[in-house]
């Protein structure tokens, strides 16, 4: 039986840590076994208890120091030095049977984008029977410009075809979404990345993407194709919210179907019967964290609505319909 783990990804400030730290707690009540490891050799004041760091084996500023290199070359080169040392990794990891395991990874994009140092590393991980899912956190405050928003979209679907994991995105401090002010959508339209033509009429009045209206088309035209885009949320001082992540990241890394907190076959008909309407899985956030959205309801069946931006109404949805969009690799 393979061993369990989320490998927890996403630009840095985007609560990777703090994440880390609130599932262990969250994990140890539930009666998991959990190691936290850290990947990050520039992270140097740890939230949590930390069983494997990277730090034993190599950091950025020791490589700073003698190879004279900035922060970004030195932490490239420190992931290049791990993938060349995966037995130190094996011989930490091997000390631990039976537990499930965050790794707690570094925060510069292109890591996931471009190199292949974090591929690999992840790849061995499961040559070695590691069961693992991709969390990949990003803050909501993008969601309060369409412009920010796009580029997390872009940088979303880069890190989850570069990654090859099954992944889930995730819009974290949703708690904090309105603090830039009220959003132009719904936030169903966020989670479920539904028609970004909206987003395109919301860019219509500014001089500087009215300049670049073919190319934004065409980057929005590149994320509905691949169609694999979507998001959950994420209060990490929300215990609901947690065990709602929990459960999407279980399905999929597999390990609701395993016979660890239940047997199998409840785990298939969970998975079977849990289905729910994804209007209604972004309820709480709407009632907890976005009380001035008064007018909103849920949609009769067959309802269309029209966008806020082109009704002048910011309280209305702006989805032509609360239909799901599938989480792709992760579903």
């Amino acid at each position: 039986m393979g061993m369990f783990g989320q490998v927890v990804v996403g630009p840095p400030g985007s609560g990777k840590s703090t994440y880390c730290t609130g599932l262990q707690d969250l994990l140890t009540q539930l009666g998991r076994k959990v190691v936290i490891v850290n990947l990050d050799p520039a992270n140097d004041q740890l939230p949590y208890m930390c069983d494997v760091d990277i730090s034993d084996l190599v950091t950025v500023s020791e490589v700073m120091d003698s190879l004279k290199l900035g922060p970004n070359g030195g932490l490239i080169f420190c992931m290049e030095y791990l993938e060349k040392n995966m037995d130190w990794l094996k011989s930490q990891l091997d000390r631990y049977k039976d537990h499930y395991f965050l790794f707690d990874c570094p925060g510069q994009v292109e890591l996931y984008t471009h190199h292949t140092a974090i591929k690999n590393i992840f790849a061995q991980l499961v040559k070695w029977d590691f069961r693992l899912a991709s969390v990949h956190l990003v803050d909501s405050h993008y969601c309060s410009d369409p412009t920010k928003f796009i580029a997390v979209l872009l940088t979303s679907l880069a890190t989850m075809l570069q990654v090859e994991l099954p992944h889930v995105n995730v819009l974290s401090k949703v708690d904090l979404i309105q603090q830039f002010g009220k959003l132009p959508f719904n936030i169903d339209f966020y989670t479920e990345v539904l028609d970004l033509s909206y987003v395109m009429e919301a860019w219509k009045d500014d001089p500087l993407t009215s300049k670049f209206k073919k190319f934004n088309e065409a980057l929005c035209g590149v994320i509905e194709d691949y169609s694999l885009v979507s998001f959950h949320t994420l209060a990490i001082q929300d215990r609901e919210s947690v065990l709602r992540l929990l459960k999407t990241v279980d399905k999929a890394n597999g390990y609701i179907f395993g016979d660890k907190e239940q047997d199998t076959l409840y785990g298939l008909m969970s998975s079977a019967v849990g289905a729910e309407f994804e209007y209604f899985k972004t309820a709480d956030v709407r009632e907890r964290y976005m009380a001035d959205d008064e007018t909103e309801k849920p949609m009769e069946e067959g309802e269309a609505v029209k966008p806020a931006v082109e009704a002048g109404e910011a309280e209305k949805p702006a989805v032509e319909a609360a239909e799901a969009v599938g989480m792709g690799l992760a579903s």
